[in-house]
């Protein structure tokens, strides 16, 4: 059988059918996954179309997976990231969900603190153990969804829940079939899905979640979890690592919808960001992220930077509010005692600072030449010069235009008397055997003894 794509305008086969091979033994793909070597990247050559959603959104895990991996939030430090992550989403909710446990008093003194702030977005949602008193405590709370851990691959299946696939299927339709006639939506999270027999489970696992859904008529979201960070974009490479693929395969063959279908990864192989918008790509609604990419291991999907994709590609930020990804990082590093690696960029403290003279001459002249975009505007970051050995008279000027705020006529040039005199004084520091940065305020220091020195005015 075919049917009409009005979307592609073409013919299409219309009776692709995977149905549960319910195997004896677990298929680990030992031909990619061999554990005492590095995982394989195995290409078949087959493609799949590109498929864009008309909207799609980020959503966070920041008080979920991202409280797994460092010492708990306090419920005031949750309040006030929630009221963060709020400003950033925008009137418009690109930060559609947050997700929180619900284990403790504290989480649920969290949840009854965020949900009086009244906000649209995010929503709050909830991740559980798969049992109805939890369900009924989300409803009790009053959410209307949660995440429910449904593990995919037979690592899982075999190894960890010591079922058969068949067992699995079974056992996860009645958890969620319970979930819906408690009255919440359900979210099943896909665990391992980048292992995962994706035909002989996946695919018809999601068909089952599919009719679940028409038959009770509550929308059933599929979060496809790269747990251990295997996904890869390369065009033609094979399933169960293609995420091009699962994207294709679970709207496809599963008949999955794009905003019922959520994607979540890791950062193992450093793939995280470059997946996460290639499952956009693909057909997923939605991107589940952390902030600052904090998570497990290697950590999740940086929610700041799917911020900088989403606008890359939709051509707006559609209301976020970029300045408050900067005080999201100020906040952490001097609330939270978090140690933001230097280079991260939008948030590291050297992600817009130059230290190399040639290109402190070009900021001088032009800042676009150095700087990604107006980090000033978008990020409430000026561009600034790391003053060392390197920098030139181009650095030190450039260094005291931006400290002190100095635009048009009012800016000093490379050839300044004040920039040529403390130019000497950093040179005569390495000079004397200086290793280290000189520091802004060393440098604040000596440029205001200088105006005095040569009876100018003080900057201010």
């Amino acid at each position: 059988m075919y049917e009409f794509n009005r979307k592609t305008n073409l013919l299409e086969s219309a009776t692709q059918s995977y149905p549960l091979i319910d195997v004896k033994d677990p298929n680990l793909y030992r031909e990619y996954f061999t554990y005492d070597e590095v995982p394989k990247v195995v290409f078949n050559h087959r493609h799949v179309p590109m498929e864009v959603p008309e909207k799609f959104w980020i959503t966070d895990t920041t008080f979920r997976d991202g409280q797994q991996s460092r010492q708990p939030y306090t419920v005031e430090q949750m309040t006030h990231i929630f009221d963060l992550l709020h400003r950033l989403s925008g009137p418009n909710g690109i930060v559609k969900m947050s997700e929180f446990f619900l284990y403790t008093r504290k989480d649920q003194e969290a949840v009854y603190k965020c949900l009086e702030r009244g906000y649209e977005f995010p929503e709050i949602t909830s991740w559980i153990r798969a049992s109805k008193k939890d369900f009924q405590l989300v409803k009790d709370i009053g959410l209307r969804e949660t995440g429910i851990l449904v593990s995919c691959s037979d690592y899982h299946i075999f190894h960890k829940m010591h079922m058969t696939r068949r067992q699995a299927i079974d056992h996860y339709i009645g958890v969620v079939r319970e979930c819906i006639e408690t009255g919440v939506k359900p979210r099943c999270h896909f665990e391992d899905i980048t292992r995962a027999d994706f035909y002989g489970f996946v695919v018809p696992f999601a068909e089952a979640l599919m009719n679940l859904s028409k038959e009770t008529g509550v929308p059933v979201k599929i979060r496809a979890c790269d747990t251990l960070g295997y996904g890869v974009t390369y065009p033609g490479a094979v399933l169960p690592r293609s995420v091009p693929g699962i994207i294709y395969g679970l709207k496809t063959y599963a008949g999955v919808p794009s905003e019922l279908i959520e994607w979540y990864g890791h950062n193992d192989f450093y793939r995280a960001v470059n997946n996460a918008t290639y499952a956009w790509l693909y057909g997923a609604s939605s991107i589940n992220c952390s902030l600052l990419g904090i998570g497990e291991r290697t950590g999740n999907t940086p929610l700041e930077a799917m911020v900088f994709e989403y606008a890359q590609l939709r051509g707006t930020l559609d209301g976020m509010d970029p300045t408050v990804i900067t005080e999201i990082a100020k906040y952490f590093e001097r609330e939270l005692g978090y140690e933001i690696p230097p280079m991260t960029p939008f948030v590291g403290k050297n992600f817009n600072v130059t230290r190399a003279g040639i290109h402190a001459d070009g900021l001088l002249k032009n800042e676009e030449i150095y700087n990604i975009f107006n980090t000033d505007k978008i990020l409430n970051r000026p561009v600034k010069i790391a003053i060392s050995n390197t920098s030139g008279t181009s650095g030190i000027a450039h260094w005291i235009n931006t400290n002190f705020h100095l635009r048009g006529e009012a800016a000093v040039s490379k050839a300044d008397p004040v920039v040529e005199i403390v130019y000497n004084w950093v040179n005569e520091q390495y000079n004397e055997g200086r290793v280290t940065v000189i520091t802004d305020e060393e440098l604040e220091e000596i440029t205001l003894k200088t105006m005095d020195q040569l009876s100018r005015p003080r900057f201010t």
